[in-house]
């Protein structure tokens, strides 16, 4: 339902955006757009509660890899419709992708995860039995039952069957389950319990840092040249109504993901979420120290190429980490709130990133990157838990 809606939405308003009559109104709709976008983090929570533990990290950069194909076929689009057509048909063209996802809602199960969480455990039987169908396999023996306890455990590994045990289904009750009845406050109380206080503060401040610099990179590319020249000639710089340079910079910037999503891929499942993160993090700090001084054109693309694909694989991986953090009951939720927090992290990154290099305060600007990330690599360091090889509850 929550995916169904974040759709309809998001739909709705990008085809109506390209109607608008004056800019309020567009600003307007743009806003509502983005209000159904922050619903999409439910997709990779629905998709990982389908996954084996063992196959997690693999999938999650699978599925990861889909967001950067959008990122260039976005810009290769808007590269060639700005300057051939309109913006309006840019809107309307940009809208179509998520109606077309529409009709695959009449044959997309619920997790059964939150089946089980909402104590329909019949419903959740019903959609393993399809599942195994699907996949000519058997269910392992035994009746499906819920884990009493809320929280995540995260004292060792555990097996994903280990929840199909011979005990009868009514012995999971309504106390142990989450009622939608009890709230968002329920949820944040949990979140904020002894057990997941540590892991949910340390998870706002990554996403944060991590969007802060993933959308701060993107604007890096565009400006970081421009600004350059504009310093040294002492002019301030304009954009022009009809320069698609940005979509040609984020184009071919955005092909600096591929390599990242590859890295983390590999790396994820060697040496586990933790060390991937705060590894990709430091030597993103390592690609653009050297931008604190004026570099070359040629030398300043190839920076922000290996800064952009190690932001990707860091984000790839904390969006991997978030939703095996956090139990069935408020999976959604503590993602969706962390997914917010990084959301604030994209809302100031341009003050950094253009304000203060059109200001031609270059270095002060990649230092206050270079701070952030390496905060943020000390903070995964700090994370209580490795949720590689784990079952999620």
């Amino acid at each position: 339902t929550g995916l169904l809606f974040s759709t309809l939405f998001t739909t709705g308003m990008g085809f109506l955006s390209a109607l608008s009559p004056n800019y309020l109104c567009l600003m307007a709709l743009r806003f509502l757009v983005g209000v159904g976008l922050g619903g999409s983090h439910v997709y990779s929570s629905w998709f990982l509660e389908f996954v084996p533990a063992q196959n997690r990290g693999f999938w999650m950069i699978i599925f990861s890899f889909f967001w950067t194909i959008g990122t260039v076929l976005e810009a290769s689009l808007a590269w060639i419709v700005v300057s051939t057509l309109t913006w309006r048909w840019l809107l309307a063209l940009t809208a179509i992708p998520c109606f077309l996802l529409l009709p695959f809602f009449g044959i997309t199960p619920e997790s059964p995860r939150y089946l089980c969480a909402q104590n329909r455990m019949s419903d959740a039987t019903l959609v393993l039995e399809r599942i195994a169908e699907t996949n000519q396999a058997a269910l392992p023996p035994g009746v499906l039952v819920y884990p009493r306890d809320g929280e995540a455990d995260h004292s060792g590994l555990t097996s994903e069957a280990d929840h199909l045990l011979p005990l009868r289904e009514k012995e999971c009750t309504d106390d142990d389950v989450m009622s939608p009845k009890s709230g968002s406050a329920a949820a944040l109380r949990s979140l904020l319990s002894r057990k997941l206080r540590r892991s949910t503060l340390l998870l706002w401040f990554v996403f944060y840092a991590n969007s802060f610099a993933y959308y701060g990179l993107v604007l890096l590319t565009a400006q970081l040249s421009n600004a350059n020249r504009s310093c040294a000639s002492g002019l301030k710089y304009v954009k022009s109504e009809t320069d698609t340079s940005l979509y040609k910079d984020t184009f071919v910037t955005s092909l600096a993901e591929i390599p990242g999503l590859i890295a983390s891929a590999v790396l994820v499942e060697w040496f586990g979420r933790k060390a991937t993160m705060w590894c990709l993090l430091f030597t993103c700090c390592g690609f653009l120290g050297p931008l604190v001084l004026y570099q070359s054109e040629l030398w300043t693309t190839g920076l922000l190429f290996g800064a952009r694909a190690c932001a990707m694989g860091s984000y790839t991986v904390v969006c991997l980490y978030a939703p095996e953090v956090y139990p069935t009951s408020v999976r959604s939720t503590g993602v969706g709130i962390a997914t917010a927090m990084g959301r604030v992290g994209g809302i100031i990154c341009p003050l950094v990133a253009v304000g203060m290099l059109r200001s031609c305060h270059q270095m002060e600007a990649i230092i206050v990157f270079e701070v952030v990330l390496f905060l943020a690599a000390i903070a995964c360091m700090l994370f209580p838990f490795e949720t590689k090889g784990r079952a999620m509850n």
